[in-house]
């Protein structure tokens, strides 16, 4: 099992520079997330969720702040943090079993270990029996299984995944929803996930930061203190998802973040 990841993020502010103006993307985002959290981060397009995602898994470095992983500052991309993106981005002229050992190619350990983590991967997302499959021939939900086994299957101590089920339908979703769940379980790890679904948040996570546009910022983070498997139906959990949904309507004054022990 990998070892989980504690990320602290303090004071971070971003922008970008369009037409010689400077743009404000995120402003004064603090949050530390424990090891092995599921922590879901909902808000409004242009927030700045994918963006946040993209700096801790150190696609841009050009900000303000802190993003420290386990006490060190966060500084390029890692295999000790993994992504999965809305798109599979599988190559298509290879196999699932190829798609996910490429990303083992330039780790130590010999031919028979990886070949071994691959198919411990392939049974974890539930792909046995579809090794030799190419990704036309698989589902989107199937494509997005193989573009998580591909993300674990290196160790990471973080799992971001950035809108991993938003182009697909209700009942896939809901379905990769439930095997999500499992495979953290399964897996220990810390897992960040940005989504516009606000009852896929409270159904994932332990807690679901409420972020704020223009620029973003962390407008309030609700605790989901709901036993698992949660029932999607029950009171409790509408109650926690209405507090969510709150947030958005602006019912409830903005609030501090509230950060989990360090």
């Amino acid at each position: 099992m990998p070892h989980a990841g504690t990320l602290s993020i303090a004071h971070l502010h971003k922008q970008y520079e369009v037409k010689g103006r400077a743009l404000p993307v995120l402003e004064d985002i603090t949050l530390t997330i424990a090891p092995g959290e599921f922590v879901s981060i909902v808000g409004a397009s242009g927030c700045g969720k994918s963006t946040l995602l993209r700096l801790v898994v150190g696609l841009e470095e050009d900000y303000r702040g802190e993003i420290l992983l386990d006490g060190k500052r966060v500084a390029g991309t890692s295999l000790q943090r993994g992504i999965v993106f809305q798109e599979h981005r599988l190559f298509p002229w290879l196999t699932v079993e190829q798609n996910i050992r490429l990303a083992l190619l330039n780790l130590p350990g010999s031919t028979a270990e990886k070949e071994r983590s691959v198919a411990e991967h392939i049974a974890l997302v539930g792909l046995r029996g579809f090794e030799q499959a190419y990704p036309h021939q698989l589902s989107g939900g199937m494509s997005q299984r193989v573009a998580i086994a591909r993300a674990l299957v290196t160790r990471p101590e973080i799992l971001l995944l950035d809108e991993p089920f938003g182009a697909l339908d209700a009942m896939t979703r809901a379905y990769l929803q439930q095997e999500l769940h499992r495979i953290w379980q399964a897996e220990g790890i810390t897992m960040i996930l940005v989504t516009h679904d606000v009852e896929e948040a409270v159904f994932l996570g332990d807690r679901v930061v409420v972020m704020e546009p223009r620029p973003g910022r962390i407008r309030r983070v609700v605790p989901v203190d709901l036993a698992h498997p949660r029932e999607r139906a029950g009171l409790p959990f509408a109650g926690v998802r209405d507090a969510v949904l709150r947030e958005f309507a602006g019912q409830v004054p903005t609030a501090q973040p509230e950060l989990a022990p360090a």
